[in-house]
């Protein structure tokens, strides 16, 4: 009959953070709402990394009207492969991935052969908003294709594996990696059955992982054991998500990197309303984290500064709660 309220306890025991929390006691706080636009249009981002010196994905072109989708080819003519893109998307919707292609046929990364009008008829639906957030008009981003590190290969299942991390006033304080499986179809998507991996955040390596929000050891399709995934460069991922907050000025947001064999980690989308779901993929949840920083961590540090900061820091503790 209270079981309910054992719940309600334990989660709060883990810091938990909550939506509502999230939303009216963090996020509206610290991230002002004329800034959304810089992480919400994902040409602005790339426009703002670059400026940066932050790597990203190299932008191959835009498709803004109608009228130009049919020139598309001409757009990506010396490119073997390309990703496509709502500008405005979110959760990985209306991302299409061609690994090859021709005038009339284009391969996917799951390996789905598309015609011409299939991929025309794509482009158009990005432009009329279907993936977009609020469904408002988008635009099409045409991006070059990531080539993961093959030190990854065997813990995902066909799509490119990434890395969130929340970073909060500069300092990234949780992070998991995101791995795609056959019943996500390729995509690292939790809520379309990827794996979430936590990763200790001052090391990189895989503290606890989930599926469908339920604990797991090794992946449902590679069967590789998650336990000894350890992601490498991992202080460039963290100075990556830190420079965000320089690039941004968002206070709270969450910042998705991809390892590409050659280019090493590249920023690949940022997001000012994170979802808390790393919180599961991590066993613990974010509020200590958040008070750690406001009562631990000092202020007016460079980006390089904090994340040396959190790489040598001490374990600090608070049990207080939003």
């Amino acid at each position: 009959m209270f079981e309910w309220l054992f719940q309600a306890q334990k989660l709060k025991n883990l810091g938990i953070l909550g939506m509502n929390a999230r939303n009216y006691k963090l996020i509206s706080k610290v991230n002002k709402r004329r800034l959304y636009p810089l992480v919400d249009d994902k040409v602005k981002t790339k426009e703002l990394a670059v400026q940066a010196g932050i790597t990203t994905t190299k932008k191959i072109g835009i498709i803004e009207y109608q009228h130009e989708v049919k020139s598309f080819r001409n757009i990506v003519r010396g490119f073997k492969e390309f990703v496509v893109k709502p500008a405005h998307g979110s959760g990985g919707k209306g991302v299409l991935v061609v690994k090859q292609w021709e005038d009339n046929w284009f391969l996917t990364a799951s390996e789905k052969k598309l015609s011409y009008s299939e991929v025309y008829q794509h482009i158009s639906n990005i432009l009329s908003g279907l993936y977009s957030l609020g469904g408002k008009t988008d635009v099409a981003l045409i991006e070059e294709m990531v080539h993961f590190s093959n030190v990854f290969e065997k813990f995902s299942y066909q799509g490119v594996p990434d890395v969130r991390l929340i970073v909060y006033k500069g300092y990234p304080i949780m992070a998991m990696m995101r791995l795609a499986t056959a019943e996500s179809g390729g995509r690292a998507n939790l809520h379309q059955g990827a794996v979430g991996v936590g990763l200790d955040v001052q090391t990189g390596q895989t503290l606890s992982a989930v599926m469908r929000n339920v604990p797991i050891e090794f992946h449902p399709d590679t069967k590789a054991d998650l336990k000894t995934l350890q992601v490498p460069l991992w202080k460039e991922h963290l100075l990556i998500a830190a420079k965000a907050f320089e690039m941004t000025g968002l206070g709270y947001l969450g910042a998705d990197i991809v390892l590409d064999e050659n280019k090493g980690p590249m920023l690949l989308e940022l997001n000012a309303r994170p979802g808390l779901a790393i919180q599961i993929a991590n066993s613990n949840g974010l509020i200590k984290a958040v008070k750690a920083v406001d009562k631990f961590y000092p202020k007016n540090l460079n980006a390089e500064e904090r994340v040396a900061f959190v790489l040598n820091m001490k374990n600090k503790k608070t049990t207080s709660s939003l």
